[in-house]
């Protein structure tokens, strides 16, 4: 496949490449300046297509790093893009991590108006992605050494307390925002390399959604205790500035917004978590540990309360 892929990011003429990523939801290489991705084989394709002329639209210029290619391609079977290659975040180098653009560029993602974009636009995957990692701690559980009982206890009594369409067993509320649906510091890049301006990439769960969940990944950090205030202020705050609609006003608090989603992200990234230390037969790393441990307190609250914030 990786072969096949540059290959194919080339027009068929042998090229050298990288690695970038080779996961169940995609292998991605790099060829000199451009990189390929080999989407999931059960990725929808019209939806597909709609994404990737979402990225290139010039309302989102400055926003999204637009295809090099308009339209996806096929490689052994797998629907495939090409994108310009971006510089990606230092993992080296925490202290520069750019939380504030990622802040600013969500806001400018979720400010645009669907209207005029290219359509229909699908749903946003971030459900989806729940649904699929649950599915995922179920498989596991089927292992030999598999995870905890009762970590996984935790998990599901945490994911049962979520609305069916947080859990993607139901349709999500109508209408939305236009969202990235996995953020994370992953899904950034300078463009050009080195020294361009930031922009998000992947496009694979863009769609209309609620915006809270693109921002419920740090918030669900935030609350675990793996990111600390200042930093989660940063990125709140320059989300805030720049007009976003998913966090009330500056200097409210948040959370009143966000924590369904921050919930929902925190039982997707423990399930997550739960199935790869079960596939690869080990224990849970301090992170991941923190993860459960929010879906244990999540499980442990009354029905008719809401999670909060650490003080």
């Amino acid at each position: 496949m990786r072969a096949a892929l540059a290959a194919w990011a080339s027009d068929g003429r042998p090229q050298g490449y990288a690695v970038l990523a080779d996961r169940q939801d995609g292998t991605v290489v790099r060829c000199g300046t451009a990189v390929a991705k080999a989407h999931a084989e059960d990725a929808d394709r019209e939806a597909l297509a709609v994404r990737m002329r979402i990225a290139g639209h010039p309302g989102l210029a400055g926003v999204l790093l637009p295809p090099l290619r308009p339209a996806s391609g096929s490689v052994h079977g797998r629907p495939a893009s090409l994108w310009p290659y971006g510089a990606p975040v230092d993992p080296e180098r925490p202290a520069d991590a750019p939380w504030e653009e990622a802040g600013r560029l969500l806001a400018a993602l979720h400010r645009t108006p669907p209207e005029g974009l290219p359509g229909p636009v699908p749903p946003m995957r971030g459900p989806a992605k729940l649904a699929r990692a649950l599915d995922r701690l179920a498989q596991a559980e089927r292992l030999g050494t598999g995870p905890d009982p009762d970590d996984v206890r935790a998990v599901r009594t945490a994911a049962g307390s979520l609305p069916a369409w947080a859990r993607g067993e139901a349709a999500a509320p109508a209408d939305g925002a236009l969202c990235h649906g996995d953020l994370h510091l992953g899904q950034l890049v300078r463009y050009p390399a080195r020294d361009g301006a930031w922009l998000l990439i992947d496009v694979d769960d863009l769609g209309l959604g609620a915006p809270a969940w693109d921002l419920a990944r740090p918030a669900a950090w935030y609350a675990a205790g793996l990111l600390d205030t200042a930093t989660w202020l940063r990125f709140l705050d320059a989300y805030r500035a720049a007009g976003g609609p998913a966090a009330g006003p500056p200097g409210g608090d948040p959370w009143p917004e966000l924590d369904l989603a921050a919930r929902a992200l925190t039982v997707q990234t423990a399930a997550l978590a739960l199935a790869k230390a079960a596939e690869g037969c080990r224990r849970l790393d301090e992170g991941e540990r923190l993860m459960v441990d929010a879906c244990a307190r999540i499980a442990a609250l009354p029905a008719d309360l809401e999670s909060e914030p650490p003080p």
